[in-house]
């Protein structure tokens, strides 16, 4: 048994025109909020402030990586290697090849090594939890920007041809040091890096990045610290790659790379003190006159009421 109820059907021609007309309006209404069903709210957490990305600095001057520099990162970067640990040890090593370059040249011109904290061949690592930025500076010999633009940039090292074909033959990416091209391996860990590096026969100090889009900038570092000699290198940390700033795997990780090396590596480490603050001695006096005077109205109180 079924139950059939017919249209009515409108009296007139404009009667049947308004309701073709309403119905289209009702369609065009419930495609919509299908539409929206499908899309899904916002939430308030989504409003939360998105860091900008890292840009290079204004006034930079802006270069193309040489075509199998830009291979080498390209494959870096797409990796599935998991051992990204090896970063750091390529970066430790490096520092310590030109902190052996200033060292022999010394030998010869001891005045090439600098005064105070310039004179101290050493290694240091820092971490800014902040910003989520991993430093690791050297007081080696350093780079021109000549030397920034060719050994980072545009001048492929006679290892770069040989590690990519040993990759596409299925070659371990771990000994991407033996091919001198070791620094690249940065891009395991980091979205963007920057290069500060002071020379010796250069008064300037300059400023090397990259985002690995398969673009490098140079520009005189005018801004960051004095470096004296020597390169420090900021890694800003890809989200998955955050555990490199816990102090304690950096101190396993210094202490397995740095078996070979013959300089001294520091890790800045931080931690919470607990500290008795003295009292300014105008502040205590007025204290004890505050005290006295509480005193004194209430000893003149228990006299009134006696």
């Amino acid at each position: 048994f079924h139950l059939a109820i017919a249209p009515r059907l409108p009296s007139s021609p404009a009667a049947f025109v308004a309701m073709k007309y309403a119905k289209m309006l009702a369609f065009a209404l419930g495609l919509l909020l299908v539409v929206g069903a499908a899309v899904p709210g916002v939430r308030a957490e989504d409003d939360e402030v998105v860091p900008k990305a890292k840009e290079f600095k204004e006034g930079s001057e802006k270069y193309e990586f040489q075509a199998e520099v830009s291979r080498l990162m390209d494959i870096i970067i797409n990796s599935l290697y998991s051992n990204k640990d090896i970063f750091l040890r390529e970066l430790i090593s490096n520092g310590s090849d030109s902190l052996d370059k200033i060292r022999f040249l010394a030998l010869t011109d001891e005045s090439l090594l600098g005064t105070g904290a310039a004179a101290n061949l050493e290694i240091r690592i820092k971490v800014d939890h902040e910003n989520k930025i991993l430093t690791i500076r050297d007081r080696g010999v350093g780079m021109t920007k000549t030397e920034l633009k060719e050994n980072l940039g545009t001048i492929a090292k006679s290892g770069t041809s040989a590690f990519l074909e040993n990759m596409q033959k299925g070659g371990d990416m771990s000994l991407i040091g033996q091919f001198g091209v070791g620094f690249y391996s940065v891009y395991l860990v980091a979205d963007f890096v920057e290069v500060r590096s002071k020379h010796n026969s250069d008064p300037k100090q300059w400023s090397w990045e990259s985002k690995a889009d398969g673009n490098f900038a140079i520009s005189e570092d005018t801004e960051g610290e004095p470096l004296d000699r020597g390169c420090e290198i900021s890694i800003y940390l890809k989200e998955e790659a955050q555990e490199y700033l816990e102090e304690a795997k950096l101190k396993e990780l210094v202490s397995k790379y740095s078996e070979f090396i013959n300089f001294p590596i520091y890790l800045w480490t931080s931690s919470e003190v607990d500290e008795e603050v003295a009292v300014e001695e105008k502040e205590a006096a007025e204290a004890a006159g505050d005290d006295k005077e509480d005193e004194d109205e209430e000893e003149e109180e228990d006299a009134s009421v006696e």
